[in-house]
Order: C-alpha cells, then sequence, then structure tokens
C-alpha cells in the first residue's frame, strides 16, 4: 500500500507544495543529463545528449600512438589504447548516436611516447632506476608506485613521456576535424582544458612534480585555448575541471586557502583569476572568447556508506549546490577550514558574472554515491532537479549507474517516466517546499505539448500527504502519477489520475520514493460532422472549441486519413494535405476563441465519409 500515492490512510500531515507557471521561467538545458560513459542502451533511453572523455589518463593522451598514462591511479604505467578506448573511438561512438562528445586534450607538458602494447610496460618508476620502491605492480615488477619509505621519489619524465605544449593539442584538434569535421560541420564541439590540474603534482608527479602555480594554470589555459580556437574557430573549451574545494580557490601553490599566489593576482581565488585571465587575453586578442564553459567537479565529501545516518546526510548534503543558509558538515566547514555556504552552482554564476560574464557553467565530474539504493536515486534525483532549476549548463557524471541500479530511475524519472520516452519539462518554473529538505519539488513545462511536470521528492521514512497548489496553469483537470520507490526497485509504476480541483492536487508521496505528475495543458477540441456522403465524396464540417478558461488566439487541427481520400477544397480555414496527413489552422480572423467559444470550417474531400481521430492544439 506504501507505493499507491494519492491515499492519505495513516500518512503523516506533509509541507505544502506550490506551483507558479508563469514565474521563474527559464530553459533547462538537456546537457544537464550527461554522462562519462555508461551503457549504451541506457544512453539512448534517456536520450543523452552529451558524453565526456576525461579523467587523469587524459592528461597525457597521446593522440599519435593511442597511449595514455595511468598516472598515480596505477603505478604510472603507459598504455596502449584498442580503438574502442581510444580518442577517435569514443568520438565516433558518440557522434553515430547522436551524442555530444567533450573531448579533453592534454596541458600537463608531457604525453605517453611510444610503448609496448603487452607487458612489460614503460613506466615512470620503472624498478631498472628505483630498485628500491614500497611498492611494485604485481602484474608489472617493473613499475612501481614512486614512493620509497612514504615519501615521493623524483622521476625522470623521459622514462614514459615526451614534451608536448599547446600546439600537440592543436594538432590534436586538427586530426579530430580532418576525420569527424569541425564543430559547426558535426564534429567535437567541446574540449576541455585538460584535467582536474591543480593535482597534477600528485596525479602525474613523475612528470609534474612542481606544485601548480595560478600563472601556470593561466598561461598554460590561454595558449591551449587558442590552439584549440585556431585548429576549429567553432569548437567550444571547458575549464579549468578542478577537483574540488581546494582547487576552486587556491593554487597547488597556495594549497586550501587563498595565500601569496593569490595575493601577487590581485587577491582573486583560483576561480576568479581564471575567469578575469581568460577574459583578459581574448579581450587582448580581437575580443575572441577563449573559455565558453566555467567548469568544476564536485564530490560531496561525506561517508560513502548506507547507514541511516550515512543516508541522511547524502540527502542534506545536495544543498550545498544551492542553499546560502547550508553550513558544510564536511572538513569544508566549521570542523576543517570553515568556508561560508557553498551554494555552488550559484557561487560559480556569480564568479561568471563579476569576470567573464556570459561564460556557460558546467560540472563534468559528480556523484553523491549509493546509485545500488533507493537512498542514492533519491539524491540523484534532488540533483538533476537541483540542476535544472538553477540553470546549469552541463553535467555528466563520473560512474555511471548500470541499467538496472535505482540511481539509473533517477535519470528514467525525467528522462523516460513511462518507459515511452515521457521527459520532464525543458522550461523550468517556480516550484517551493515548505520544507524542501523532506519533500523536495521541481517543476516545469514541457515545450511540445505545453504539459506541466512535477517532480516530488520524499526523503523521509514517512508517507506525507500534502497538497500541490498550481498558478499560471490551465489544465485539464486530471494529474497523471508516476511513482517510483522501495515497492519495486526495478520499475516505475502508473498510478491512478489525481484530481486537480480548483488549482490543488491532494496526494500522499510514498517513504523514500520519487513521483512524477503530469498535467495535461487544456487546449482545444476539434470534432468532425459528416453533412453528406455520396461515397465517392463527401463534405463535413469541423468545430473547434477552446477548452481553456483563457482566450486563444490561434489554433491547428490534425488528422490522418486513409490513402483514397484527398480534400478537393476547403473554407474558413487555411488547409493541407501531404499524403495522408492533414493540417488545418485558422484563416485570422477565426483564431481568437474566449473560454468556451466554438468556431467552424469544413471542406469538400473524396472518397466516403469516414471519422477520423482530431487532434486540436491552440498556436
Amino acid at each position: 500500500m506504501a507505493q499507491t500515492a494519492g491515499s492519505a490512510e495513516a500518512a503523516t500531515s506533509g509541507p505544502a507544495l506550490s506551483v507558479d507557471v508563469s514565474a521563474a521561467r527559464h530553459a533547462i538545458s538537456p546537457d544537464i543529463y550527461g554522462l562519462n560513459g555508461g551503457d549504451p542502451a541506457f544512453n539512448a533511453e534517456i536520450g543523452q545528449s552529451v558524453a565526456r572523455w576525461g579523467g587523469n589518463a587524459t592528461s597525457r593522451y597521446n593522440f599519435k600512438n593511442h597511449t595514455y598514462n595511468t598516472g598515480s591511479d596505477w603505478y604510472f604505467e603507459n598504455i596502449v589504447a584498442d580503438e574502442q578506448h581510444s580518442v577517435e573511438g569514443m568520438v565516433e561512438s558518440n557522434l553515430d548516436r547522436g551524442i555530444k562528445p567533450v573531448v579533453a586534450v592534454p596541458m600537463v607538458g608531457w604525453v605517453a611516447k611510444d610503448s609496448p602494447a603487452q607487458h612489460p610496460f614503460n613506466c615512470g618508476f620503472p624498478a631498472t632506476r628505483f630498485p628500491q620502491q614500497d611498492g611494485f605492480d604485481v602484474w608489472d615488477a617493473n613499475c612501481g608506485n614512486g614512493r620509497l619509505n612514504g615519501q615521493d621519489l623524483t622521476g625522470v619524465p623521459t622514462d614514459s613521456s615526451i614534451p608536448a605544449g599547446p600546439g600537440f593539442a592543436g594538432e590534436m584538434v586538427a586530426h579530430l576535424v580532418d576525420r569527424f569535421g569541425t564543430a559547426a560541420q558535426g564534429g567535437v564541439p567541446i574540449y576541455e582544458l585538460d584535467n582536474e590540474p591543480v593535482l597534477w603534482s600528485s596525479t602525474h608527479r613523475d612528470v609534474h612534480p612542481e606544485p601548480v602555480s595560478m600563472d601556470e594554470l593561466g598561461g598554460k589555459g590561454t595558449a591551449t585555448a587558442a590552439a584549440i580556437k585556431a585548429a576549429d574557430p567553432s569548437a567550444k573549451t571547458l575549464g579549468p575541471s578542478g577537483w574540488g574545494y581546494c582547487e576552486w580557490v587556491a593554487s597547488g601553490v597556495d594549497g586550501c586557502a587563498p595565500g601569496a599566489d593569490s595575493a601577487a593576482h590581485g587577491g582573486l581565488n583560483l576561480s576568479q583569476w581564471y575567469l578575469k585571465n581568460m577574459k583578459d587575453y581574448g579581450d587582448a586578442h580581437g575580443g575572441t572568447r577563449y573559455l565558453d564553459y566555467f567548469d568544476q567537479h564536485f564530490y560531496p565529501q561525506i561517508p560513502g556508506g548506507k547507514d541511516p545516518e550515512a543516508n541522511a546526510l547524502r540527502l542534506r548534503s545536495t544543498r550545498s549546490l544551492w542553499d546560502p543558509t547550508y553550513v558544510e558538515e564536511s572538513w569544508i566547514g566549521p570542523g576543517g577550514v570553515n568556508a561560508p555556504p557553498l551554494q555552488f552552482i550559484r557561487t560559480m554564476k556569480s564568479w561568471v558574472d563579476q569576470y567573464y560574464p556570459g561564460t556557460k557553467t558546467a560540472i563534468t565530474e559528480y556523484n553523491w554515491g549509493a546509485l545500488d539504493d533507493i537512498n542514492g536515486a533519491l539524491t540523484q534525483a534532488d540533483v538533476l532537479g537541483i540542476f535544472g532549476r538553477e540553470g546549469l549548463d552541463l553535467a555528466t557524471m563520473w560512474g555511471e549507474p548500470k541499467p538496472t541500479d535505482p540511481g539509473a530511475y533517477a535519470f528514467r524519472v525525467y528522462r523516460d517516466y513511462d518507459g515511452a520516452g515521457g521527459r520532464f519539462g525543458d522550461v523550468s518554473v517556480s516550484a517551493t517546499s515548505g520544507d524542501q529538505g523532506r519533500l523536495a519539488v521541481y517543476a516545469a513545462e514541457r515545450s511540445s505539448d505545453r504539459a506541466l511536470t512535477v517532480v516530488v521528492v520524499n526523503k523521509t521514512a514517512e508517507d506525507l500527504a500534502s497538497p500541490l497548489s498550481v498558478a499560471g496553469f490551465d489544465g485539464t483537470g486530471a494529474a497523471q502519477r508516476f511513482t517510483y520507490g522501495p515497492a519495486d526497485l526495478g520499475a516505475i509504476a502508473r498510478g491512478d489520475d489525481l484530481p486537480v480541483t480548483e488549482g490543488r492536487v491532494d496526494a500522499t508521496y510514498p517513504a523514500n520514493s520519487i513521483t512524477v505528475l503530469v498535467l495535461p495543458a487544456a487546449g482545444c477540441t476539434a470534432r468532425l460532422q459528416v453533412n453528406g456522403d455520396w461515397g465517392t465524396g463527401h463534405v463535413a464540417t469541423v468545430t473547434v472549441t477552446n477548452d481553456r478558461r483563457t482566450p486563444i488566439t490561434g489554433w491547428r487541427v490534425n488528422w490522418t486519413w486513409p490513402t483514397d481520400r484527398q480534400v478537393v477544397t476547403s473554407w474558413n480555414t487555411t488547409l493541407e494535405q501531404h499524403a495522408t496527413e492533414v493540417t488545418a489552422t485558422n484563416v485570422g480572423w477565426n483564431g481568437s476563441l474566449r473560454a468556451g467559444n466554438t468556431t467552424t470550417f469544413g471542406f469538400l474531400a473524396t472518397g466516403g465519409g469516414t471519422a477520423p481521430t482530431l487532434t486540436c492544439r491552440p498556436t
């Protein structure tokens, strides 16, 4: 019974919800539903529009020999990628499926040299040079972890790599343009300026042991962006893709808070200065935009468990993306570096507005964890709702869910809630809850049919009965209901429709569940009456009725006929027929209809007077 929303039996009174379709309207980017990889069938099911090819390995990827270095992730080894995992394979696979690839280009200064495809690999800390190390790869005894007695060894970059400056990135882009065309021609649309550069001195310390300074990041960033734009002026760039809080605000020289490096750059934190530096460089080079997306990674600093305390914290921690009152409960907050409330997406946008207006915002790595659990699904549904409401432009999850995981159903809630491609709207509208921490709500209008879609996330262990008030929307008087929750983790259940009475929907939201409400927009109806039928022809009248409580200014009626029907003439309408598809629109004077009013049009056609199914939509 807990899965059947709508009954208030044994339910706790929940916070009131409200939606105003006329307020806080802005487009939702389809690119916020991106993944770094994932199952191809699931990618297609959710209509994924963007995928990223990035991560630590791409910082030293050499497109000329298809070789990358694993860095500190796995003994600093050079690995030759197969075709599927090469940059060309990834780009081709995604373009063929209509998915926009984001491709990271190396900026660290080195890329992997020619290497054997099998063990023993070339690596950054070979035993032939460093016979004593704290650990070696059990499958490749020559490759060590570059540490001795807990201290970092100093590598020799040429053991694994060759120098590669900004020109190499330009060559890589030119190579991809030669194979796939420019971005404007349907090739790679976005290039990422490396990955988590402040961590180079850790992840790629065999070739870059020095901490990254603001000047190094700024200089390499502008030079690489210029090389990309020279190779493909229609391509977009994205960066700096910092790993988390410390890299958002400080260079590697400063550590985890603005220090001497910041002071030497006007007292700005790393993100602020990065944006300003990109703008200044563009202004000095003819006004060209060299940064199109301001990107950072976001990993909540929370335990990865699924005990009740960890689950509750996971659900609370999404507030770090937007809430100016939420105090971090991790080392970022008062118990650690004592950062102010992150409200991160809003902070990103405020930095953009001040230092490089017009730059889009992106989060190309994030993951709240527990994707194999209902708690992870609730959290992910909350995150996707926040991305849309806050106007993020692009997001790609790192560590994507398996198609059968609850976390995958969080994506389906927004991209395929009915198993038939039903999607959350693409125009965000105002949605508020009396307690967003208990019952989160997100709403959007769907441009294709003007339906209002509402996602409600019950983060509590109780069934909550809550009223939803809807303003600024003219609906049909019913709300379709779809629910995902613990009662069936393998499907989104279609429930009974709920009545919408005077702009109010009363529903019970099951404990630990996600509910989608779809309110079809009221519009117009069309009814056909055959006035005369002589077998080889007929004449008919169509009556159009405005079903809204407000006026409409135009209408369009569509129907499909058998192949032997053809319109001969029509009146009081502009009528077009293409094969069996017929479209009739108003002629101007009869387009405006007050609430409940009607108008008619007619036609003469060949064939018998069958009664097709008519659809009517206001225009």
